[in-house]
């Protein structure tokens, strides 16, 4: 344990200095090295963020038995969503959508349809120069994102993620895709999971991507990583339902069916605690409308002391955020009661020193 802080404070001065060698963002290693156990700890925060103060409290709170605000440790739940909240999403669009135009363009190993490459073909432009896409556009991207991988078994497609994150992130400098980190947010997941929170995600990203992405970073069990679903098959199922068929471990295996991801969005969020956590939580982090069912059910008549928080994309320069976004969600956020988190304004670095928007 030791030890370990003595390695999360040289790694703070390094980045503090920007002295990190080639890599300039925080590794994946050294992300995984984050812990918080106090409110000394935190590294990451500006001294006046009002959100690290809010949390430092909320969770001294909660662990202190002599407290009103006092949770027993069964009921220290936290859901935390993922792109927008903890990992880049704007570079330019979520990582799995970023990733179909990877494999349907770029891919020498895959042979898309010519229907799938005529489409990703017109409408990478728009993503890429963040133009808009039509609703039956989106539609059809939505579909796709599972059918470019048809037939892959599960650890296929994982090692095909765990490739494409070693690409550099689009728009920013000195950052991979699987160094995309907000740093601060770890922090907060390090501070919680120190404090006998459990922690869990609960994206709208397909749950084997978010899997692969966290994996080897955050200290969170795949059972508590929730995602949208993707349906998979049977070698061998043919037409039988999945129920009917009886596998046969030798003469078959698992593979993406190639149909439609199940969305986990919206009020599906709910619907994801109360069939894989089984409690509400106490605490909820998001940034975006997809986020809303998540945090109101958080709010929704919590018997223990409980908060919502929202992360705005206000940081221009470290950050692709966008201003005019961000003013209208800090006023949706604030109507809804769910207190919000400057990404400028409170966070000392967001990847690191010397990563900046390069375009």
């Amino acid at each position: 344990m030791k030890a370990k802080k003595i390695l999360t404070g040289i790694l703070a001065g390094l980045l503090a200095f920007g002295s990190l060698g080639g890599a300039q963002a925080a590794s994946r290693a050294e992300i995984a090295a984050i812990h918080v156990e106090t409110a000394r700890d935190f590294q990451y925060w500006n001294d006046d963020s009002p959100t690290k103060q809010k949390i430092i409290e909320f969770v001294e709170n909660a662990i202190d038995p002599m407290s009103p605000y006092y949770i027993p440790p069964e009921d220290r739940i936290a859901t935390f969503d993922m792109d927008g909240t903890f990992y880049c999403e704007t570079a330019p669009l979520y990582f799995q959508e970023t990733m179909f135009f990877h494999r349907a363009l770029n891919d020498p190993s895959y042979t898309p349809t010519k229907k799938m490459r005529r489409f990703a073909e017109k409408i990478r432009p728009k993503i890429f120069n963040k133009t808009g896409i039509t609703a039956a556009e989106n539609k059809q991207l939505f579909e796709y994102l599972t059918k470019a991988y048809e037939g892959m078994t599960p650890e296929e497609y994982r090692a095909y993620v765990r490739n494409f994150m070693n690409d550099p992130e689009t728009g920013l400098t000195n950052l991979t895709r699987g160094e995309a980190f907000y740093l601060p947010m770890i922090e907060i997941m390090s501070y919680l999971d120190n404090n006998g929170f459990a922690v869990y995600i609960d994206s709208a990203c397909g749950v084997d991507t978010t899997r692969e992405i966290v994996g080897d970073i955050l200290p969170i069990r795949p059972d508590r990583i929730i995602g949208s679903d993707f349906n998979f098959t049977s070698t061998n199922m043919g037409k039988d339902k999945p129920a009917a068929h009886i596998f046969d471990r030798y003469r078959e295996k698992i593979v993406i069916s190639g149909e439609p991801i199940n969305e986990n969005g919206k009020t599906v969020k709910i619907f994801s605690i109360l069939n894989h956590i089984g409690k509400k939580p106490v605490l909820a982090f998001g940034n975006s409308s997809g986020d809303s069912g998540m945090l109101e059910y958080t709010l929704q008549n919590n018997k223990y002391n409980c908060a919502a928080f929202y992360v705005l994309c206000d940081d221009v320069e470290r950050e692709l955020g966008n201003l005019k976004r961000a003013e209208s969600d800090k006023a949706f956020a604030t109507r809804r009661g769910w207190n919000t988190i400057s990404m400028r304004d409170e966070f000392k670095t967001i990847y690191g020193y010397n990563v900046r928007r390069s375009n």
